[in-house]
C-alpha cells in the first residue's frame, strides 16, 4: 500500500506525508450475498510515514496500525459488473495513530497516541483481485481522538489516496 499527498489536519496544523505499508486480510463467506460477494477480516495492517522537518523542527514518524483484532467483518469484496469484470471493495477499519517527534534536544519525548472516532472506511473499484494499482479513497475524513483523554478530535485525516499492489 502506498498512499501518497495524504492530508493529515493536526491541531489545526495541515501536512502532507506519504504513508507506505500494507494490509493482510482473511475472506469469510458473505452470508447477505454468497454468490456475488465475500466478506473481508483485517488480521494486519500498518503503515508509516516520515513528518516533513519545519524550521526549528526536526521532524519524525507517523505510524497508523490496526488498533484490535477484526471480529466483526465489515469490510466487502462485491462484484458489481460481469462483463468487463469490476468489483468493489470496502475496507472498514479502526486504527491507532503514533506520531513520535524527532526532539534533538530531549531523548524522553513522549509520542502523540490517537485512535479514530469511527472506523475509516476506503473504497475502492477494481478489475482483478488482488488489486494491481488499485485507488482506495476515504469515504469521509477520519477524526481522531487522544486514547489517554478522548474529548474533542486532535487530528483529522482528510485525504488518504491509497494504491495498492497486490501481492
Amino acid at each position: 500500500m502506498l498512499a501518497i499527498n495524504t492530508q493529515l489536519r493536526i491541531r489545526g496544523s495541515s501536512i502532507s506525508v506519504e504513508f507506505r505499508g500494507g494490509i493482510n486480510l482473511r475472506v469469510d463467506v458473505n452470508p447477505d450475498d454468497p454468490i456475488n460477494s465475500v466478506r473481508f477480516r483485517i488480521v494486519g495492517f500498518r503503515m508509516s510515514a516520515e513528518l516533513p522537518s519545519s524550521e526549528g523542527g526536526t521532524g519524525g514518524t507517523i505510524t497508523i496500525e490496526q488498533s484490535d483484532i477484526d471480529v466483526d467483518e465489515k469490510s466487502l469484496f462485491r462484484l458489481v459488473q460481469r462483463f468487463p469484470p469490476k468489483y468493489e471493495v470496502i475496507y472498514v477499519l479502526k486504527f491507532t495513530m503514533e506520531i513520535k517527534h524527532r526532539d534533538a534536544s530531549s531523548s524522553n519525548s513522549k509520542p502523540l497516541i490517537l485512535i479514530t472516532k469511527d472506523p475509516m472506511k476506503l473504497i475502492g473499484t477494481i478489475t482483478q483481485f488482488p488489486p494491481r494499482g488499485g485507488l482506495f479513497q476515504l469515504q469521509n475524513p477520519v477524526d481522531l481522538i487522544d486514547f489517554e483523554n478522548p474529548i474533542g478530535t486532535v487530528a483529522t485525516l482528510e485525504k488518504f489516496p491509497v494504491k495498492m499492489e497486490g501481492l
